[in-house]
């Protein structure tokens, strides 16, 4: 059984990756206006957004969502195709 993804945009990408490359390209204040979390608005940090991600799946979605979208030409949601 081979462990390899080849069809999945993720595969390979960290949710810890994702944000950091969202955070790095939105900032914090505009991650908070593309997804409504809380951790994202009041005194963000990764650790504690990582905590709530890890346990949130539709939050964690929601970033994953995001960053194909902006990251991932080849994704159904992306904005440059």
């Amino acid at each position: 059984m081979s462990t390899e993804q080849p069809k999945n945009p993720l595969h390979g990408v960290t949710i810890e990756m994702a944000l950091t490359r969202l955070v790095d390209h939105y900032g914090w204040e505009g991650l908070a206006q593309r997804i409504d979390v809380n951790c994202f608005k009041n005194d963000p940090s990764l650790k504690s957004s990582l905590k709530f991600l890890r346990k949130t799946q539709w939050a964690r979605d929601k970033v994953e969502r995001l960053y194909l979208e902006k990251f991932d030409p080849q994704s159904p949601w992306s904005r440059s195709r």
